[in-house]
């Protein structure tokens, strides 16, 4: 995956695209709410400034592969 893409093939930054999932009773569904309440994440943030965050708060490596699924999604959108 190229993980330094901005939007995917229809113009939606990754962070507008995960924002909207934040009511998905899934795994990506989860990671969207809990990216709306943090200051840090910003609606045109990557998946790669995502996994940046991530790591700062030191997230669960279970998280990270939640990440990859959201951003392969995002991608075929």
């Amino acid at each position: 995956m190229n993980r330094d893409r901005k939007v995917n093939d229809q113009g939606e930054p990754f962070g507008t695209w995960l924002l909207a999932l934040a009511g998905e009773e899934n795994a990506v569904g989860e990671l969207a709410k809990v990216a709306k309440t943090d200051r840090q994440f910003k609606a045109a943030s990557t998946p790669e400034e995502l996994r940046k965050l991530m790591r700062g708060a030191m997230a669960d490596g279970d998280l990270f592969a939640v990440v990859d699924d959201a951003e392969g999604s995002w991608l075929a959108a």
